[in-house]
Formats: C-alpha cells, sequence, structure tokens
C-alpha cells in the first residue's frame, strides 16, 4: 500500500513538474467548476493568487481572467455556457488591455464515457500574430493587384498566385498551387525554364513577352516581369504577368494605320491647332511634289485655295469637320482636282488638338466625269447641247418664266436640201457644214439662250423673256439670212435655205411637249409653203395636225376595208398616138371623207410605215392588170408604179415576193417599171443599189420621174441604167410662151437619147404642147389632155379598141 501510495505521488509530481514546464497555461476543473490543477504558468499568465485558484468556485479567477480582457461580456458569456454544456469543446483568441493575445482552448475530461471535468489550455500568440500581420497585409495587396502573381521555385513548381491569377487563368487557388510553369505557359518547356533559371540568376530581372493558357484551352499574350530573389539559401522567382491583349490589339491597329499612313495613296496631313503642318506621308508628296522637310511648319492654308479657306475653318471650328472639292496646283505648277476632307481631333476639354486633312487626287474621275457628262449633254459634232439638254434647259427656262410671268420663243430650224448636200459631197463635207450652220446660229441668238442640236440637221433655240411676239422676227430673219450664205465645204461651195416654226410659251402651250410639238409644226408649215421662211404657230396647224392624226389611223384599216383603189392614167407614145403604158395611182375612197388623193395620204403613210405593206399591195394590183390588158390593149403593155425612197429602206424588205408573184403570173419583168425620184437616187448606200440591181436581173425597167426639179447629178443616170426619163410637168407648162422652157425640154431629151434613154413629158394638157414635144422627139406624153387618171374598168373600155 505505502509503496503504491509513494508510486502515485511519485506520478503526480513527475505529472505536475511536466506542467510546470510547458510554457502554455493550464487549467483543470472538475465537473462542479471546482479548480484541480493548474500549472505556474497559468497564474504567470494570469497573475491570479493560488488562494483564489483553492477556493471552491471557478467564478472568481474567472472575473480575474475576463478583468484582463476588451470581451468581457462575450467571453463571460461563452464560459458559462460551456460550463452549462460540459461536452462542448471551444475556441477562441483573447485580446487582453495590455495588447497580449491570448489563445483559449476548452475540452471535456471523460471516464468511463462520463464528463467529470474539463481542461482550460491558454498559450499566448502575441508575437506570433505580430508576425502573421505583415504576411497576411502583403497577401490582400497582392490580391488587389490588376496583374496576375506567381511565386516560382527553382523547380518550375508555383507556390503562390494572386486572386488575379486565379481570375484570369480559371483555376483555384489551391488549383495552381503545386501546379508548374509550362502548366499554364506551354512554351516555357524544362529545357527553356532552366535557360531561362539560370539568365534570370544572372541577371536578378527578366521581362519578355509570351502566351499564358486558360484552364479550357485559350491563350492571350502576357508581358512577365520575372524577379530573382532567395530566402534561406533557395531561390524564387517573383513573376508578375500583364495581360497585354488589348495593348497587342492597339499595336495591331497602330501597325496597321502606319502601313496605311505610309503606303495609302490617299495623301494625308496632320497639323496642329493653330495649322502648322506637322506631318505628312509619302502620298501627299507624290500627289503634291512637296516633300516633307519642305511643308513641315506652314499653314495647312496651303492644301486649300483662297476660295474655300474661309469657310473650311468656320466648319472646322464650328462641327470640327469640313469637305469639299478643291482644284489646285502642284508644285511644278500642274492645275489638279482633289477631294478634301478635314478633322478636327479635340483634347478632353473639348478644344482642338490637332487637325488631319486627307485628300485624293481625282483629275482622271473628273475627267472621266466630265467625258461622260459630255456625251450624255453635248452634240460631238457641233458641242452644242443636245436632245437631252436641251429637254431639261427648256424645262428650267418653262419653270423660271412661269414664275417671272414672261414669255419664251422655242425655234425649230431644219436645214433645207441638206440631205442632197450630204450624199452629194460626203458625210465630211455634211458635218462641216452643221458645224458652221450651228455656229452661224449661235451669232444670231443672246449668250443667255440656248442654241442646240436635236439631230440630223434638226436644231433648236430657246429665246428667253423676248417680250412680244414680235420681237423674235428679227432673230428668225436673221437666222436666215446668215443660212442663205454660201458655205464652203473644202473645194466644194453649197448653198441651203432653212425653215423655221417658232412657239411661244405660255400662249401656245404651257408644257415642253405640247410647245415642242407646235414648234415642229409650225416649221413644217413653212417647209411646205416653200422653205426659206419662218412661221408662227397657229391654232390652225394644231387642227391640222389632228386631221393627220385621224388620216394615220383610218389608214391602218383601209386596205382591209377595201376602201384603197388604183386608178391609171394613160401614156402615150408620140409618135404613134397609141397608149401601151399607163401609171398605176392610188386612191383612198374614204368612208367619211370622201376621196382623198395621194399627196394627202402618201407622206402618212410613209411616216408611220404603212407604205411598205400599200406599196406591196398596189405591184400586186398592177401586175394582175398588166397580165389582162396585154391580150386586151397590147402585148408589149407596161405599167409604172411608184416606189418611195422609205421602200428601198425597208431592210426586211427584199421584193423577192415581187418577183415570185410575176412568175405566178406568167408576166416578165419588161411589163413593170418602178418610178423613183431624184431624191430615191441619193440613197447611194449597198442596199439601195442591190434593190435596183434585182430590178435589173428580173427585166424590171427603172424610171426616173420628175427629172429637172431635183439636185440630182447627171452622172447618176448613168451609174443606174436609167430608161426612162419623165420631164418634170414645171418645165412642160408655157412651152409655147416660153422659149427657154422648150429649149431646157429639148435639152433633157437630146441629152437623154445620146445616153440610150427614153423620155416621158408629164403634164401635158394642150395640143400645142404636144406637137412641140413630139417635134422635139419626145418619145412619150401624159397629161390630162391625153386623160385623166380613170378607173381599170373605165380605162380599158377605153383603150382596148384602139388600132
Amino acid at each position: 500500500m505505502a509503496h503504491t501510495r509513494s508510486k502515485l505521488e511519485h506520478s503526480l509530481s513527475l505529472l505536475k513538474a511536466t506542467l510546470d514546464a510547458t510554457t502554455d497555461a493550464i487549467l483543470v476543473v472538475d465537473a462542479a467548476g471546482r479548480v484541480m490543477q493548474y500549472n505556474t504558468e497559468f497564474t504567470r499568465m494570469w497573475q491570479i493568487d493560488r488562494e483564489l485558484l483553492n477556493a471552491d468556485t471557478q467564478s472568481a479567477p474567472l472575473r480575474r481572467i475576463l478583468n484582463g480582457t476588451d470581451l468581457q461580456d462575450d467571453a463571460e458569456t461563452r464560459w458559462f455556457e460551456v460550463r452549462r454544456d460540459p461536452e462542448r469543446h471551444a475556441y477562441d483568441e483573447l485580446l487582453l488591455s495590455d495588447g497580449r493575445i491570448i489563445e483559449r482552448h476548452q475540452m471535456t475530461e471523460y471516464r468511463d464515457g462520463i464528463a467529470v471535468g474539463q481542461i482550460w489550455h491558454f498559450r499566448d500568440i502575441t508575437e506570433r500574430k505580430a508576425s502573421e500581420t505583415p504576411l497576411a497585409q502583403l497577401s490582400f495587396g497582392m490580391d488587389q493587384m490588376r496583374d496576375a502573381a506567381y511565386l516560382i521555385d527553382n523547380d518550375a513548381r508555383i507556390i503562390y498566385a494572386n486572386r488575379h491569377a486565379c481570375l484570369e487563368l480559371g483555376y483555384s487557388r489551391e488549383q495552381l498551387r503545386g501546379m508548374r510553369v509550362e502548366d499554364i505557359d506551354p512554351a516555357h518547356t524544362d529545357t527553356i525554364w532552366r535557360t531561362h533559371w539560370q539568365a534570370l540568376k544572372a541577371s536578378g530581372s527578366l521581362t519578355l513577352e509570351t502566351l499564358h493558357q486558360t484552364k479550357d484551352g485559350r491563350l492571350f499574350p502576357v508581358e512577365v516581369v520575372a524577379n530573382f530573389f532567395e530566402y534561406a539559401n533557395t531561390g524564387y522567382n517573383l513573376a508578375i504577368a500583364r495581360n497585354i491583349s488589348e495593348r497587342k490589339r492597339i499595336e495591331e491597329v497602330l501597325q496597321q494605320a502606319a502601313l496605311i499612313y505610309q503606303n495609302s495613296s490617299e495623301a494625308m496631313l496632320l497639323a496642329d491647332a493653330e495649322g502648322r503642318i506637322i506631318a505628312v506621308n509619302p502620298a501627299f508628296t507624290q500627289i503634291t511634289g512637296h516633300c516633307r522637310e519642305e511643308i513641315e511648319g506652314q499653314s495647312i492654308d496651303l492644301i486649300n485655295t483662297e476660295d474655300h479657306r474661309k469657310a473650311m475653318w468656320q466648319s472646322v471650328r464650328k462641327s470640327g469637320f469640313w469637305q469639299g472639292e478643291v482644284w489646285d496646283r502642284t508644285q511644278s505648277g500642274d492645275r489638279y482636282a482633289k477631294w478634301l476632307t478635314v478633322n478636327a481631333i479635340k483634347d478632353s476639354a473639348g478644344r482642338i488638338f490637332r487637325l488631319v486633312a486627307l485628300f485624293a487626287d481625282i483629275t482622271e474621275k473628273k475627267q472621266a466625269e466630265n467625258l461622260i457628262w459630255q456625251q450624255a449633254n453635248i452634240d460631238p459634232l457641233t458641242q452644242l447641247p443636245n436632245r437631252r439638254m436641251f429637254h431639261d434647259r427648256l424645262e428650267q427656262e418653262i419653270k423660271k418664266a412661269g414664275r417671272d410671268k414672261t414669255r419664251l420663243a422655242l425655234f425649230f430650224i431644219d436645214l433645207d436640201l441638206f440631205k442632197e448636200v450630204n450624199d452629194t459631197l460626203g458625210h465630211d463635207m455634211g458635218d462641216k457644214l452643221l458645224q458652221t450652220a450651228a455656229q452661224r446660229i449661235r451669232m444670231c441668238v443672246r449668250d443667255s439662250d440656248t442654241v442646240a442640236r436635236l439631230g440630223g440637221d434638226e436644231f433648236t433655240v430657246i429665246l428667253r423673256e423676248v417680250g412680244e411676239p414680235c420681237n423674235v422676227e428679227r432673230i428668225a430673219g436673221a437666222i436666215l439670212e446668215k443660212m442663205a450664205e454660201r458655205f464652203e465645204l473644202g473645194a466644194d461651195v453649197a448653198h441651203i435655205s432653212t425653215s423655221i416654226g417658232i412657239a411661244f410659251y405660255p400662249d401656245d402651250a404651257r408644257d415642253i411637249k405640247s410647245l415642242l410639238k407646235h414648234a415642229d409644226q409650225a416649221m413644217y408649215v413653212a417647209k411646205n409653203r416653200g422653205r426659206n421662211q419662218y412661221c408662227f404657230f397657229i391654232p390652225a396647224m394644231q387642227e391640222a395636225a389632228r386631221h393627220r392624226l385621224g388620216l394615220s389611223k383610218d389608214l391602218r384599216s383601209a386596205l382591209s376595208t377595201r376602201q384603197l383603189t388604183v386608178y391609171y392614167q394613160p401614156i402615150v407614145e408620140l409618135s404613134s398616138n397609141r397608149v401601151c403604158k399607163a401609171e398605176a395611182l392610188i386612191r383612198w375612197h374614204h368612208p367619211q371623207r370622201g376621196l382623198i388623193g395621194p399627196a394627202e395620204f402618201i407622206p402618212i403613210a410613209e411616216e408611220t410605215g404603212l407604205i411598205n405593206t400599200i406599196g406591196n399591195w398596189l405591184f400586186e394590183q398592177a401586175a394582175q392588170q398588166a397580165r389582162k390588158w396585154r391580150l386586151s390593149i397590147h402585148d408589149d403593155f407596161q405599167i409604172s408604179i411608184n416606189k418611195s425612197s422609205v421602200q428601198f429602206r425597208n431592210e426586211r424588205e427584199n421584193h423577192q415576193a415581187w418577183l415570185e408573184k410575176l412568175t405566178q403570173l406568167q408576166l416578165s419583168g419588161q411589163h413593170i417599171v418602178v418610178e423613183i425620184t431624184e431624191g430615191v437616187l441619193l440613197e447611194s448606200g449597198n442596199r439601195f443599189q442591190d434593190q435596183l440591181s434585182s430590178f435589173r436581173d428580173a427585166g424590171i425597167q427603172i424610171s426616173l420621174d420628175d427629172f429637172g426639179t431635183g439636185y440630182s447629178s447627171l452622172s447618176y443616170l448613168k451609174k443606174y441604167d436609167i430608161d426612162y426619163l419623165k420631164i418634170d410637168q414645171e418645165c412642160v407648162n408655157n412651152l409655147s410662151a416660153d422659149p427657154a422652157n422648150l429649149a431646157l425640154c429639148e435639152a433633157i431629151i437630146l441629152m437623154a437619147h445620146k445616153l440610150g434613154i427614153r423620155v416621158i413629158a408629164e403634164g401635158i394638157e394642150s395640143e400645142a404642147q404636144r406637137q412641140l414635144l413630139k417635134n422635139a422627139d419626145c418619145d412619150f406624153g401624159q397629161g390630162f389632155f391625153f386623160a385623166k387618171p380613170l378607173p381599170a374598168d373605165l380605162f380599158e373600155s377605153r383603150f382596148s379598141e384602139q388600132t
């Protein structure tokens, strides 16, 4: 027993010595809260007398402890909660009023599963906390950085990463800790890392650009500042990595801008707020001829003309922008066009900081535009406004006259006999005549008036603010006088006349279409009255035009409704007085208007193109009649049909159907004569010649009508192998009264016979005329003296009994 007690006491003494040797303060209480044990450090830490600790309750030492802290109420509350719940464990830190920080652990002691007391453990952690505070501050500061920060050991392992590194890469701090540099920077393999580490140790600091890789594999550029240091004989790398994606983007933009600046074909200029030139690009030098050295420091006004400078500065100061077309000169004095744009760059205060000017040489573009405009608006031959520009000018002048309550006059001018000159002397001479005519018309009007060429030999004049209609007569007379002067065309000389139609706004029309139509109608009246005169529009002309329009409409149905018929006028052989020929003349029996002569409706048929259909119909009628009269009147009976120049110009008409019709009727071509006028001879194109040749090959003869009144050259008689000449009735009239007329007829007859051409005299109205022509050896005669044009049945009944 004594030995056991002694052994227990020895163990307790050893335990107490152990507790006193520890640096932590320990307090042990039983389940009732009585102090059971404590060590020396506890009394020292809390400066509590042992008598107080030997009391029956723990409240006294508790309050003594709490009185030394700044959390008395809260700590006491927690203390008694633990006491009420012995199984509860507790930990807290106590900040003492003297500045010490005490770490407290409270544990329950069990025996046979029953709580029998509590052990309180106290440790002074003041020094540890003091050392942890700067480290916490440093860590906090690192987490506030906008750059990624890494602490890396010499084995390329990441020891530490701040918050921004985690956010940027997508890893948690725990995931990054222990990762290798190669995991976030694929380019830094072990080999490269070793080289990098040696260079870093040697220099102490390195700056490099590389690519970091996020957790999802995305690469982004970074600039890394690596700093080497040693701690406890171990080397470390503190790396600060900045994401430079935006900087790289800006650098690329700047690089592109620099490339554009240096290589652009558009001139660029930078000036300060006062307009002094700071820099220019190569294109500026190329366009202007000014090099950078000589231009820098000069005013930006150098690139603008005086006409635009004031407007440019006003606009730049007001809105920060100006642009416009400027004609300038290069250093060598060459004139060029440019499209200039000036922009102001402002600072944060809204004041102009820099001026940027850009311009391109648009000279070629302007020349091309001008060429296009010229082609669209100017007649290339006469350099007068063309039809398009004329309509635009007329529209504008009508609007202005309407606003100002003024009168304008429109001249419609046609050159008489121009076609004959053009076809006889050639198109080059015709062009020269048109150019001269344009100049002469231009000389007769004011600069404010418009002279235009609509095409061919048609000109117009717009006379603005003419006042009374009589005021334009002087101008119209001057044009007639000028145009009647001789035209010197190379070695040749030509004379023409002019027909002018005049209409007024607002007297005759209030719109362009009507005004043009009325001037055109007046011009045709002037031409029909004998040419070389002017004519004012009157309402009767419009009525005549309506009449022609009505006839044109009715003419389209005349054939199908059998309103057209053929009359025949005999052609008499003067030597025998026999009728062996006839001229087919078309007539129109209109159901409302009665008999309409060819002089009234044939021009309409030519204008509308109906002449081709009518001409073919007329040929068929004449061919059938010739076949019939071969039997009843004469074996070699011939019928002449008139063929218009319009029919010859019809590209679809080759007259093959005519030749087939003759074959069908078993009729020789000798029974048909095609009559053409001298005007048709002037259609000297290949197509005209081909058609005449086809007639000749088929045996169809050619008669030249109205000879002596036209402009044709006598060489045409030989060139086209003419069979008959028909002397116009103007030459036949007054043969007995005017010896000159007789001499002219005799000359024509003699010339024709010398060329192997037979002659037919038209318009014979008396026996005296017949006898004179017979005495002159004229071959045939035609006129009212013998018979008027007759319907086929009357013609046959009259001439079938001749012997």
